[in-house]
C-alpha cells in the first residue's frame, strides 16, 4: 500500500518503516500520553468535552510547556507547536521523513493525523489513528466534504468492542474495520487477524493504529463485504460496525451501504454463516426498518442463517423523522445552506416512505455456529442499561442454550444450579398486605434483567446454591407449602428454563 491516500485527503504517515513508529510509541508512553494521563491532565469535565466535540476546555487545560500538554495540543487539538519544543519530546527528523509530522510555518509543526490514547481491556496503552479532526467527538460536518473520511473511536466502536466474545480463536475477521479498534481488541485473543475495508484510506490507518499500538500487524485486504474473504476461508469470529445508515444514497462511505433500505445489513448477517467455524461468533452493530404491516421481529428471524443460533437485541427506536434528523446532523448538513438541507431531509423522506418504512431500529446481532438439529433463535427489545463489556454475558447465555437443549425436563430436574452473582429479590405490593402481589428477580450485572416469578420460583431461585438437585429442592418446597411434588414437578421446569435461559441460575457442569 503506497504512503499516501488515493483520496484528496491529506497524505498518510508511511506504514513501512515500523521502527519509526515504535520509536514514536516510546516517546507517547514516556510522557504520559495515555488515556490515564490524559484524565489526568484534563481532569473528567474536560476529558469528557472532547467526546462531544468540544475542545475549548482542553485547550485552557493545557497552555503550559509540559511534554504532555504539548502532545496534547499537537495531536488531539490539532494546534502547530513550536519546533524546539517537538524535538525535546518525539524523534521529529523521523516523524517529518515518515509523515506523522510536517512542517507548518518556519519554527513551527503540525501532525498529519490524529492519535487518541485508548485504554485496552487488560490495561494496555493503546493509540487509534484517524483523520484530522475526527478522533474526537463526530466528524463534525468534515465527512460533508471528505467521502473518504475515516473516523476514531466512537460509541458505536466502543458497544461492539464491549459485547465481543473475548475467547483465544485461530482466526477473526473484522470486516469494515475502519480505523482498526476491533482489529485491535481481536490481536489481544486471535492468533490471525484480517481486517477488510472499502476504503483503502481505513486499511492504511488501522495498519498505522496496529503499528502505534504495539500490536501484531493484520492481514489488511480492500473490498466490500466479504469480497476479499477466499471462498475457503473460515473464521473463528467475526465482528463488523458496517455503514448501517439506511439512507438515499452512498454518499458517505463510512456510514452509508449503498445498498437499499437495510440490505446491507441483512447481507452481512446472512453471508456470516458460511464463513463461521463450528462454534464461532458473528457480532454486529446493524440498522433495521420497522415497516407497515411487517413485524419487526420476523423481519430479523429471515436474515438468520442456517446453522446458526442468533441472539438479536433492539436497543432503541427512531421514527423516520427523528432519524433522518440525526444522520442529517451528522454530516454537518444542518449548518449548511436551508434549502439543501430541506431537498436532503425530503430525500430521506420520500426513500422511507417509497419502502413503508415507519421507524428503524438498532441493535445488536450475535450469531452462533452450531450443529444443533434446530437452532435457538432470539429476538428481543432491550432498551434499559446494561452492564459493559457484555462480551462474556453474551457466551455464556449461548452455553446455558446449549445446556437446556441436551436436556429434557427430567434430566433438567436431576441438574444443580446455582444462582447468579447479584440477584436480588423484590417484592410488590400494597403496604401492610398479607402477601405480595407478585415477586421480581433482578440481576445487578449484565444485562440488568428483572422478571417476575411465583412464590415456588423465588424459594426455588433462593435455594440454589449447587448443592441439592432441581427435583430434591421441588420436593422440599412442596412439603413446605403443603403442595403435592408430582405436580410441582411437572409444572416447574418451563420457569426453570426461563431462568437459566435470561441468566438468573446458572447450570453446575
Amino acid at each position: 500500500m503506497s504512503n499516501a491516500s488515493q483520496s484528496p485527503l491529506s497524505p498518510l504517515p508511511a506504514l513501512d518503516r515500523p521502527e519509526v513508529a515504535a520509536r514514536l510509541r516510546d516517546a507517547l508512553l514516556g510522557a504520559s500520553f495515555t488515556a490515564d494521563g490524559l484524565l489526568e491532565l484534563l481532569g473528567a469535565p474536560a476529558y469528557a468535552a472532547l467526546a462531544r466535540s468540544e475542545t475549548v476546555p482542553a485547550l485552557r487545560a493545557t497552555r503550559g510547556d509540559t511534554p504532555l500538554e504539548m502532545l496534547v495540543r499537537l495531536f488531539l487539538l490539532q494546534q502547530p507547536v513550536p519546533h524546539a519544543r517537538v524535538a525535546n519530546v518525539l524523534p521529529v527528523d523521523a516523524c517529518l521523513a515518515t509523515g506523522w509530522l510536517k512542517h507548518a510555518g518556519a519554527d513551527e509543526l503540525a501532525a498529519t493525523v490524529d492519535v487518541r490514547p485508548y485504554g485496552g481491556p487488560g490495561g494496555e496503552d493503546w493509540f487509534i489513528v484517524s483523520d484530522l479532526g475526527c478522533a474526537v467527538g463526530g466528524a463534525g460536518g468534515i465527512a460533508s466534504r471528505d467521502e473518504g473520511v475515516v473516523l476514531g473511536v466512537g460509541g458505536a466502536s466502543t458497544t461492539l468492542a464491549g459485547i465481543t466474545v473475548r475467547t483465544p480463536v485461530g482466526a477473526a475477521l473484522d470486516l469494515g474495520t475502519g480505523s482498526g479498534i476491533q482489529a485491535l481488541h481481536a490481536a489481544r485473543h486471535a492468533t490471525r487477524v484480517t481486517a477488510t475495508d472499502l476504503n483503502p484510506r481505513a486499511l492504511h490507518i488501522t495498519g498505522l493504529t496496529l503499528a502505534l499500538s504495539g500490536a501484531p500487524a493484520a492481514d489488511l485486504r480492500e473490498g466490500s463485504l466479504f469480497t476479499p474473504v477466499r471462498d475457503d476461508e473460515t473464521y473463528d469470529l467475526i465482528v463488523s460496525n458496517p455503514p448501517f445508515v439506511i439512507s438515499p444514497g452512498a454518499r458517505l462511505t463510512y456510514r452509508d451501504g449503498g445498498m437499499g433500505g437495510d440490505d446491507l445489513c441483512r447481507t452481512l448477517v446472512q453471508e456470516a454463516g458460511e464463513r463461521l467455524n463450528e462454534g464461532g461468533f458473528a457480532q454486529f452493530l446493524a440498522n433495521w426498518q420497522h415497516v407497515e404491516g411487517e413485524d419487526w421481529q420476523d423481519r430479523l428471524r429471515s436474515w438468520v442463517p442456517r446453522g446458526c443460533d442468533a441472539w438479536i437485541v433492539q436497543r432503541e427506536v427512531q421514527d423516520v423523522n427523528q432519524y433522518a434528523e440525526l444522520w442529517l446532523r451528522d454530516a454537518g448538513d444542518h449548518e449548511g445552506d436551508a434549502a439543501q438541507y430541506q431537498a436532503r431531509y425530503d430525500a430521506w423522506l420520500d426513500e422511507f416512505e417509497a419502502r413503508k418504512v415507519k421507524a428503524v431500529g438498532f441493535g445488536w446481532i450475535t450469531l452462533r455456529r452450531t450443529g444443533a438439529a434446530v437452532p435457538s433463535l432470539t429476538v428481543e427489545e432491550w432498551p434499559h442499561p446494561v452492564e459493559q463489556p457484555l462480551g462474556d454475558t453474551i457466551r455464556a447465555h449461548f452455553d446455558r442454550l446449549d445446556h437446556l437443549r441436551g436436556h429434557d425436563d427430567a434430566a433438567l430436574l436431576e441438574g444443580h444450579f446455582r444462582l447468579a452473582a447479584e440477584v436480588v429479590q423484590e417484592q410488590v405490593g400494597l403496604p401492610g398486605a398479607e402477601d405480595p402481589e407478585h415477586v421480581v428477580l433482578r440481576q445487578n450485572r449484565g444485562m440488568r434483567r428483572a422478571t417476575r416469578v411465583d412464590t415456588v420460583g423465588a424459594g426455588f431461585a433462593g435455594v440454589c446454591d449447587g448443592t441439592m438437585s432441581a427435583g430434591r429442592i421441588l420436593d422440599a418446597i412442596g412439603q413446605l407449602i403443603g403442595e403435592d411434588p408430582v405436580l410441582l414437578r411437572d409444572r416447574t421446569p418451563a420457569q426453570i428454563r426461563l431462568l437459566v435461559e435470561q441468566g438468573f441460575l446458572d447450570p453446575v457442569r
